[in-house]
């Protein structure tokens, strides 16, 4: 598998199998920045070292919206700068590979990428941003409305398989993928025995001026 194409491009398509991949190396990737973190504060005794996998569907960028919550940026002075660099460093990662995996999972669907809008940002904006928002009867639609867009969007990525056959953003990748298990299963069903191995009969004569006696 080519890793910088599947991790980091926006061409072709993935099946849902790859996407759950990326999803599990998200999982481990911030599980060990976490741990790095935690690394730091232990040599400097602020706290005790303590480690956990968790596994979002948003590929945990939770980081991602608070970048534009003004409410979040009196905070910044007062946290440690290997803790800010962590941060911004395994937020960037993250978001480029869960908009590299969906947009392509997306594809594998035939839909556009621009359906990450729906199905990712307005949702998570909305979560995020919920306690300014109005409690009241006449938002209630609207809240359910985009509660439906977050859960249609992970059934699109991560159940509903992909397009049969090649669509407007590539090949088929599970066709791919029985197209080169039948050629090698096809390939060692044809090895033609008689074309590689070549038996020389011997001689059936012995050689000339030898005799066989009869009644020795």
């Amino acid at each position: 598998m080519d890793w910088t194409w599947y991790l980091f491009c926006f061409d072709g398509r993935i099946n849902r199998a790859l996407l759950w991949q990326a999803l599990l190396i998200v999982a481990l990737l911030a599980t060990l920045l976490g741990m790095i973190d935690q690394a730091i504060h232990v040599a400097n005794g602020q706290t005790s070292f303590r480690y956990s996998l968790e596994f979002d569907f948003d590929f945990g960028l939770d980081d991602l919206f608070r970048a534009v919550d003004p409410r979040a940026y009196p905070l910044l002075p007062s946290a440690d700068r290997p803790t800010l660099m962590l941060k911004v460093l395994g937020t960037s990662l993250f978001f480029w590979i869960y908009l590299a995996t969906a947009i392509k999972r997306l594809h594998d669907r035939d839909r556009s990428g621009w359906w990450i809008v729906p199905f990712f940002f307005a949702p998570r904006l909305l979560f995020h941003f919920r306690d300014l928002l109005p409690d009241s009867s006449w938002f209630a639609p609207f809240d359910w409305a985009v509660h439906a867009l977050w859960l249609w969007g992970l059934v699109e990525m991560f159940i509903v398989p992909g397009t049969s056959g090649h669509n407007r953003f590539g090949a088929d990748p599970l066709a791919d993928v029985a197209d080169g298990s039948a050629s090698a299963s096809s390939s060692a069903k044809s090895w033609d025995q008689q074309s590689e191995l070549e038996f020389v009969p011997p001689s059936a004569s012995p050689p000339g001026g030898m005799h066989v006696k009869r009644g020795a």
